[in-house]
Parts: structure tokens; sequence; C-alpha cells
């Protein structure tokens, strides 16, 4: 199994979509990206700890590739803004990529470059491609937030 970590705005869509994949074994929400140890979800709604909202992937790459797992990743927001998706502001939404190895790392980059080169977004792709630092795993009640509630988004379009 391999690890893969998102950060796509609002964890719980990114959770949800990620889960509907074959090949995905696990998901779990948390914090990523910042320089705070052990963040609660007040502390990152603060925007004062650097970290993103991400999702890490537990999946494995004989069903499904890290390649797909970008595809996915791009369809479900929009990475041209910055800091920022549908109504939730702040860099904790940030679109974001956090490789686990050069591999991922060099897939992260010539996908965003061909999705740029594209033309499917008239702005340039914010997405931030960093390597994978500490996760702080998210509070249970966020876990599988969707299934638990019976909400079905966020509220994005």
């Amino acid at each position: 199994m391999e690890k893969a970590t998102f950060g796509a705005g609002c964890f719980w869509h990114v959770e949800a979509a990620f889960q509907e994949l074959k090949g995905v074994i696990s998901t779990a929400v948390g914090y990523s990206g910042g320089h705070f140890k052990n963040p609660t979800y007040q502390d990152v709604c603060t925007g004062q700890t650097g970290h993103a909202e991400v999702v890490q992937v537990e999946y494995d790459p004989a069903k499904i590739s890290f390649e797909e797992l970008l595809e996915a990743f791009w369809k479900i927001h929009d990475p041209t803004t910055l800091n920022r998706q549908g109504p939730d502001i702040g860099t904790q939404y940030r679109s974001a990529i956090f490789f686990h190895s050069a591999a991922q790392e060099t897939a992260a980059r010539a996908s965003k470059e061909r999705l740029q080169q594209s033309g499917r977004f008239s702005r340039p792709i914010a997405t931030e491609i960093t390597p994978a630092s500490g996760f702080y795993r998210a509070e249970e009640y966020h876990q599988r937030y969707f299934e638990k509630t019976g909400h079905r988004s966020c509220g994005l379009t």
C-alpha cells in the first residue's frame, strides 16, 4: 500500500470523493503543511498554524495509480483559487499536493503542468506541491463526516 495526501478545501468533501475510488483502501482527514504540533480543528481555523485541511489516502497501486488519484484531485476543486474553495476562505483551504516520494513529486508537477497547458483554466493553477510532513489526524467527529451525518456535500458547486 502507498499513501497520498491532498488538500482541496473542506476535507469532508475531499474525503468523500476519494472514498468512492476503487483501489482506495482507507482515508483519514487531518492537518498538514504547518508549523504547529498536534493542532486541533479550532487551532487550524485561526489560520495561524500554517496547516491545510487534508485527506491522507491509503491506496493499492496495483488497483489505482497515483496519476489516477491526481485526476480525481483536479476534478473535485478549483485549483486556481488561492486559499479558498467555495465559501471557505483561509490558508487552511488551500489547494495542495503533499508528495511522499520523488516519483509522486514528478507525477504531480507533470500533471499540474499538463493541466495548466490544457486551457481548461483561464487563470494560473495555485496548487502547491510540497513534501509530505507531519500528518495530524483530525478529531474523530470529522472522520467520514458525510457518512455520520447523512450530508452529501459541503455546499460547493
